[in-house]
């Protein structure tokens, strides 16, 4: 059986993203599924967050195929969760390959042999919607959106779903939202309660239930290099992700 493969985006930055597929990931991986992480943002924070060696061998290395992607897997100190480290030199390469051809398929092409090895390949990348971000897109079979709760996200949200209807037009047909996730979401904030509720009564079930909350736990985890499961694993930030966890098993 294929991994399903989730790609985290949003054209707006600072909204989780990477928080949201680490977590995720290894709420997945608690729940007894084998999951793959892919640091494809330049600023390589999702390897720092699972305590990922970024000297190895990286998701740049493999794109540009000096590296086969197996070769570039690295098993994590947390059970069931694997990494491709990201590099900085990610930033180079809608430069690098802007005359190849096929070139947004790059990235389906090189992970392709790892589609059986995991239940979940999970892929993190840059804001900007690059040669990069559209790699990503040409490769996932899904979507998900993380989204903070303030006042323009519907606005940015309405331009990415526009952005994905051209991915599916012109990349990859099969391309879906797994799910837009509301994130870093405080109780008792009356914006945060209108953002949530005009986008949940716009976008209906394709809004995740679960919401994750803007816990102090959930933002030390990553300086100590442990997914907040590990560091924290009765924090309402952790069993928000469990939560999570077990809608995307539905959903996918």
């Amino acid at each position: 059986m294929n991994a399903h493969k989730v790609i985290f985006y949003n054209q707006k930055g600072g909204v989780g993203k990477t928080t949201s597929c680490v977590n995720l990931g290894s709420a997945l991986a608690s729940l007894d599924k084998k999951v793959l992480l892919i640091d494809f943002d330049a600023q390589c924070n999702l390897t720092g967050a699972v305590s990922g060696n970024p000297k190895k061998s990286n998701i740049y290395q493999v794109v540009t195929g000096n590296v086969q992607a197996a070769s570039a897997v690295q098993t994590t100190i947390f059970k069931n969760l694997y990494l491709i480290p990201g590099s900085v030199d990610v930033s180079a390469l809608s430069v690098e390959l802007v005359g190849e051809n096929n070139r947004e398929f790059l990235l389906k092409t090189v992970l392709e042999p790892l589609d059986t090895d995991y239940d979940f390949i999970l892929l993190d990348c840059g804001p900007s919607l690059g040669l990069e971000t559209m790699n990503g897109l040409a490769w996932a079979d899904s979507i998900i959106i993380p989204l903070q709760c303030e006042y323009f996200a519907m606005e940015g949200l309405n331009l990415l779903m526009r952005t994905i209807t051209n991915v599916k037009k012109e990349l990859n047909p099969n391309l879906r939202v797994l799910g837009i996730l509301f994130t870093m979401y405080k109780k008792r904030s009356l914006l945060n309660e209108q953002v949530v509720e005009d986008i949940t009564q716009f976008f209906g079930d394709m809004v995740f239930k679960t919401i994750i909350p803007r816990n102090v736990r959930l933002a030390e985890a990553p300086s100590h290099g442990l997914p907040i499961n590990y560091y924290d694993k009765s924090s309402a930030g952790s069993k928000a992700f469990v939560e999570l966890a077990k809608e995307v098993i539905d959903r996918a």
